[in-house]
């Protein structure tokens, strides 16, 4: 593997980013979750969007929303890993990545995210806690988390 982490805001990708990226968004949370929702939803054009390139292939991706967009509080999302380079920790590489990025960028400051249930000790041992009690968004169960400074 030849990985390499980038940012870019949404008027920076280039037709070809843009479409793998709303490609593997769309074969993970739609056809691979089987679940049927409105995946643009206006918040990628104020966003950062974090990519991890395994050569030229788009293999894992999150965006940063900003605060007072979302939430009250500067957020992390859509963060996924394609099928085949799971169970190689490139989950965890995404989201210190996402952190760092966020603290060079914006400083040190709460970040909130909003984790599919099942995923809550994956973004512990990146300190968010959970907040608040499990509710369904789009029919799967999720999560409050925070992660403060």
């Amino acid at each position: 593997m030849h990985l390499k982490t980038s940012t870019h805001s949404f008027h920076d990708l280039t037709s070809q980013q843009l479409y793998a990226y709303l490609q593997l968004r769309s074969e993970v949370f739609v056809v691979e979750q089987n679940c049927i929702y409105q995946d643009l939803d206006n918040l990628d054009q104020g966003s950062l969007h974090v990519f991890i390139h395994d050569q030229n292939t788009l293999v894992a991706c999150a965006r940063i929303v900003p605060a007072n967009e979302k939430y009250p509080d500067i957020s992390i999302g859509r963060v996924l890993v394609a099928a085949p380079y799971r169970k190689q920790e490139l989950g965890h590489v995404l989201m210190r990545y996402c952190i760092d990025t966020i603290e060079t960028n914006f400083g040190k400051q709460k970040i909130v995210l909003s984790a599919q249930a099942h995923l809550q000790n994956f973004y512990k041992k990146h300190n968010f806690a959970p907040r608040g009690a499990i509710y369904l968004e789009d029919g799967i169960p999720h999560i409050h988390m925070e992660r403060n400074k």
